[in-house]
């Protein structure tokens, strides 16, 4: 049966895509702009958005299993309600949905509130469910290499407590793993929660430390202040999204994102590999 991939063009499920497509899945991913949406010859391309609901009908058709990855959007919630909707209108009780770590607990952050509303959805309504729960993003350090690079500040106000950011690579595998999991599976199975996290849990002060070590010169951490991060985040985004970043950082700061005993050992068991560290994504930034 098809597996549906909605968030198909974004740094995690481009990859998800990839990993199904190298497991044999019969792939369809739903998308606003085809022409712009370069998949591999095999992965069926459906035209819509997530408040279109002709077009979630038609692609949702035939599907047995959901991957839901909701951008970060205003409208996030209900787009993510109306889908899960849809979904079971459509007879689909198997999905794989990207939640965020914490979810339950960063009530105060917007889009950790909305994806804990969704598993608490896909919960009550009977859905046999993987939520992923990933840490920050290492991929989107990207955003504030300028100032790395340039400046000599690692700008993330991230604190001491500790962040196990994760690679995008290593969420998407284990996105991929579940997929194949459930879609091949005689009955819908129980909910799973699993939290994607990195190796390492990180400080401000030990990422520029690592930052340092990669460009050979002194990078500093530029404090828990997150005044400045938002005002930088809302040169090229809109003011409400700088704002909600700031929410984040400010959780990061007074709660870290740190893991539970035995997650590391359990996605290293479950990928058969190491995760993808820090380190890495530094040193591919560094050289350009």
């Amino acid at each position: 049966m098809t597996i549906l991939v909605i968030g198909a063009t974004g740094r995690v499920g481009r990859h998800v895509v990839d990993q199904l497509v190298r497991r044999g899945a019969a792939v369809r991913v739903l998308t606003r702009g085809p022409a712009k949406a370069f998949f591999p010859a095999s992965v069926e391309v459906a035209q819509g958005e997530l408040l279109d609901i002709d077009a979630v009908r038609s692609a949702l058709a035939g599907v047995r299993t959901l991957f839901l990855l909701n951008a970060v959007t205003g409208d996030e919630f209900t787009q993510a309600i109306v889908t899960l909707n849809l979904a079971r209108e459509a007879g689909i009780d198997r999905v794989v949905y990207l939640s965020v770590f914490d979810a339950d607990r960063a009530v105060n952050v917007p889009h950790f509130a909305v994806k804990h509303g969704a598993e608490r959805m896909l919960e009550a309504m009977g859905f046999g469910a993987t939520i992923l729960r990933p840490t920050y993003f290492i991929d989107n350090e990207v955003m504030v290499k300028d100032v790395i690079l340039n400046h000599g500040v690692y700008p993330m106000p991230i604190g001491n407590k500790g962040l196990a950011m994760v690679d995008a690579r290593d969420i998407a595998e284990v996105a991929a793993i579940e997929l194949m999991r459930r879609d091949t599976a005689e009955a819908a199975l129980p909910i799973e929660t699993i939290n994607i996290v990195g190796p390492d849990t990180l400080t401000g002060e030990g990422v520029a430390a690592i930052w340092s070590e990669v460009l050979g010169r002194s990078i500093v951490y530029g404090g828990d202040d997150p005044s400045g991060f938002e005002a930088n985040m809302a040169t090229f985004m809109p003011k409400w999204t700088a704002y909600e970043m700031r929410l984040m950082a400010q959780r990061y700061v007074s709660d870290g994102m740190i893991p539970q005993a035995g997650d590391v050992e359990r996605l290293t068991s479950l990928l058969g590999r190491p995760l993808h560290s820090y380190r890495e994504t530094a040193t591919r930034i560094a050289g350009g």
